[in-house]
């Protein structure tokens, strides 16, 4: 049986070693800057319920994507995709802003979500989510993605990189604030 003392000069050399073995790895002065990876759901083939297209987030790399989670049955997501339409409408539908809501419910259909499209008059791509990008979703940003009624959003900038939006409603105003910076070049 180890001492006490014995231990924690075993765990101190481990500490030492672990650091050292991470210094040793990022010391190369030659070493080329570590790239971002983009997510492989950026990749992922989606269909637009309305009108039948199919794209990939990495599509519209070079503008800025808003997507936001949601389901048929929340009227949260209804309350926010009606904010989400006033957003476009404030910043003048720029072409550059790109709106993605998709449908995270495994119950949910192309069919029901087209019909739920029109009967609103949604304008911008609703998909119902592959099993595989909903997985993402929840494994990359937190299962609260899988959450619709939390109105989970997120704005992809021009480069790809993620950026969070606080969760619950937001007012077409907030996102305008929100999404506005990542417009301006």
């Amino acid at each position: 049986m180890y001492s006490r003392t014995k231990r924690s000069y075993v765990l101190l050399l481990l500490a030492v070693m672990g650091l050292f073995l991470s210094a040793c790895s990022n010391s190369s002065t030659n070493a080329a800057p570590t790239e971002i990876r983009k997510p492989d759901w950026f990749g992922f083939l989606l269909t637009d319920a309305r009108t039948g297209e199919t794209f990939t987030i990495d599509d519209y790399a070079g503008k800025v994507v808003l997507l936001e989670t949601m389901a048929m049955w929340c009227p949260n997501c209804t309350v926010q995709a009606h904010e989400v339409r006033r957003l476009h409408e404030l910043l003048g539908n720029p072409d550059d802003l790109v709106s993605v809501s998709l449908d995270v419910d495994l119950n949910e259909d192309q069919v029901s979500l087209k019909k739920y499209v029109e009967e609103f008059g949604f304008e911008w791509h609703f998909v119902v989510a592959p099993l595989e990008v909903a997985r993402a979703l929840g494994n990359l940003y937190t299962a609260q993605y899988l959450n619709p009624p939390l109105s989970p959003m997120m704005i992809i900038d021009r480069d790809g990189n993620v950026h969070h939006l606080e969760y619950g409603l937001k007012k077409a105003e907030t996102l305008k604030e929100k999404v506005k910076p990542y417009l301006n070049p």
